[in-house]
């Protein structure tokens, strides 16, 4: 790395840590207020309080992550241009594209944490705070509602299966009374039922196993065919993580939720894996979704884009024009981001168009105001 590459980053680095800092302390100060007497009823000593906000964390990183960059940045370039430091730099035959080299770096590893935590922590950040509160409580929230979900039903469209569960724990991927109706190639459908059911060596075991066919050329009831107390099916497909993800799909589909960090990839995939044809007011729900869960970490580099006309442009100007501007373009693009979202959800949108509109518009504004940097 050149001597100048290192000397932008770290003036880059310092900034943007104090406004994550910042952020972050003053995210806990306002939550803890509003949340201080539901702790103390809780029980919740200091140190549980702590851990309480650090599950929480990741989606709250997540969130101010790309505007903590976009102040770092303006911050940082206004205070060269200040000093006529880009413009030495320039007049040295570094060219502006070059000198940004670092912020790009910057921005792609920026984005590249943000995907990983929205991936991997934000999805369980509630259920795991929701844990830490109801630590010393009664145990009635802790227990049976929510490690398990009665009266599951989904199909698996994809491999013609309907699972019908009377009980299903999705902690240990166990099941009371399931019944299984597969419909075979030749349009007959063989029936499952069982007294329960638990997932063991990447296979389905069902237990006191009653099994009935049904003939579609005779129109008649099913005929019991098999009576066993144990029977395993290796060729059932469905994983206790795609379960879990139809789970979480079905809830969000029925409540018509809008939150962008709730629901990972593989959860959306999953999903769709099991219905390639969903009808279509899901379609553009769960495809939006998607795209907008794929776009959404590349903020960070058009964060970039949108720094470099703002602040590398000569002239003395007061830090806290960088101050305004940040905020100002974080809130038009995150109301972009809802508008395009909701168009896309319901249909006005195409999908894809939906989840990448945000970016493109200010990635492509911020290309073009660059451009014109003299």
């Amino acid at each position: 790395m050149r001597l100048l590459d290192r000397y932008l980053l770290r003036e880059l680095l310092v900034p943007l840590l104090y406004c994550l800092v910042g952020f972050f302390i003053f995210w806990v100060m306002i939550d803890l207020i509003n949340e201080l007497g539901s702790l103390q009823e809780a029980k919740l000593g200091p140190l549980e309080i702590a851990e309480y906000y650090l599950v929480k964390s990741p989606g709250q990183v997540v969130l101010v992550l790309p505007i903590a960059l976009l102040l770092g940045l303006l911050f940082t370039l206004s205070n060269h241009a200040r000093h006529h430091e880009i413009t030495a730099i320039r007049a040295a035959g570094v060219s502006l594209w070059r000198l940004s080299l670092p912020y790009f770096g910057t921005g792609l590893a920026l984005s590249l944490a943000v995907f990983v935590l929205n991936e991997f922590f934000v999805p369980d950040s509630d259920n795991r705070a929701a844990q830490v509160r109801q630590r010393h409580g009664s145990g009635k929230h802790s227990g049976t509602e929510r490690g398990h979900v009665r009266n599951l039903g989904f199909t698996n469209a994809r491999d013609q299966r309907e699972w019908l569960i009377g009980v299903y724990n999705v902690e240990a991927a166990q099941m009371v009374n399931p019944q299984v109706i597969c419909t075979l190639p030749d349009s007959s459908q063989r029936w499952l039922k069982a007294a329960r059911a638990e997932y063991t060596n990447a296979c389905w075991n069902f237990f006191d196993v009653l099994e009935y066919r049904t003939d579609p050329a005779a129109n008649s009831a099913p005929v019991p065919t098999l009576q066993t107390n144990l029977l395993a099916c290796p060729e059932f497909t469905e994983t206790p993580d795609q379960i879990r993800s139809e789970i979480k799909i079905a809830n969000r589909l029925a409540l018509s939720a809008s939150r962008e960090s709730d629901l990972p990839l593989t959860d959306l995939l999953d999903y769709l894996r099991f219905h390639p044809h969903p009808k279509r007011s899901d379609a553009w729900w769960l495809y939006t979704k998607l795209h907008g869960r794929l776009a959404a970490p590349w903020m960070c580099l058009v964060v970039v884009l949108i720094a470099l006309p703002f602040g590398a442009a000569s002239g003395r100007r007061n830090v806290f024009v960088g101050v305004a501007s940040s905020i100002g373009l974080s809130f038009a693009y995150l109301l972009l981001m809802r508008v395009s979202l909701a168009l896309g959800a319901s249909g006005y949108l195409p999908a894809w168009l939906a989840g990448w509109l945000p970016n493109l518009i200010f990635g492509c504004a911020g290309l073009w105001l660059t451009a014109r940097v003299r």
